[in-house]
């Protein structure tokens, strides 16, 4: 039988209306080009300011990882298949232009969490050859798996390691049904929980650091974001490149 584009369009649209709440938020949040409801979370520019002294326990630092990771539907897997949306790491590593031989001993050894750091200028949307890489208004950085061809530009491009490419079935052991599974053979990072925020609500690494990390409009003086850095010294990752990171870090 052959159906005509407004038969098609009529029961595509039906079938949209018959989704269980789940899978239509699950639509809603891919690839963060997300719909939005009346109270939504919007901002000028998006920021994150993460204070790496309240974050200096392995414990604290697990949760958050553990809340991120089993939300979005993120593997554990080993080695050099590893798939990661938040990770950790040492002081050189994170900073390679800040350490030296007279740095505090509770500095240098101290480990930060690392994500996409949703830049105003990233060079990963620039090489994306299909625009499965972009950046929104407010800032954001997303990532639509539906486009991406496992070119990896984008993950040679990013300075600061934040993507991860799926080798195999990303498939984790538990599965959240409210998000998306990815497939073999795409790229996939944090998209500052874009789905959430269309939802009215905030990052799952904001609530489940207890206060270590704050989000909220750059471009907004009255921000929390903004009374941060105006109270503390802050620095980003690699400035001296010209992406202008998001991500700001209280030391």
């Amino acid at each position: 039988m052959i159906l005509s584009r407004r038969r098609f369009l009529g029961l595509a649209a039906a079938a949209v209306t018959t989704l269980p709440a789940a899978a239509a938020a699950a639509v809603a949040d891919f690839g963060g080009r997300c719909r939005t409801s009346p109270g939504a979370l919007a901002a000028g520019q998006w920021a994150m300011v993460i204070d790496s002294r309240r974050l200096a326990r392995p414990e604290r630092r697990a949760a958050v990882i553990a809340a991120c990771h089993a939300f979005h539907n993120v593997p554990d897997l080993p080695g050099p298949r590893r798939v990661a949306w938040i990770e950790q790491h040492s002081f050189a590593e994170t900073f390679p232009g800040l350490p030296s031989a007279f740095s505090p001993a509770n500095l240098a050894d101290r480990i930060f969490l690392t994500l996409c750091n949703h830049c105003r200028n990233p060079p990963c949307v620039r090489v994306c050859p299909t625009g499965a890489t972009f950046r929104r208004q407010d800032g954001i950085v997303g990532m639509d798996s539906h486009r991406c061809i496992g070119c990896r530009y984008c993950m040679a491009a990013c300075p600061f390691g934040a993507r991860s490419f799926n080798f195999e079935d990303p498939r984790p052991a538990a599965v959240n049904p409210v998000y998306p599974l990815r497939e073999r053979g795409v790229v996939e990072k944090c998209t500052f929980c874009a789905g959430r925020l269309s939802e009215g609500r905030l990052p799952l690494c904001v609530e489940a650091a207890d206060g270590a990390i704050a989000f909220g409009d750059l471009a907004d003086p009255a921000s929390s974001v903004r009374s941060l850095l105006a109270e503390n010294f802050a620095v980003r990752r690699n400035p001296g490149l010209g992406t202008e990171p998001g991500v700001y870090y209280i030391l």
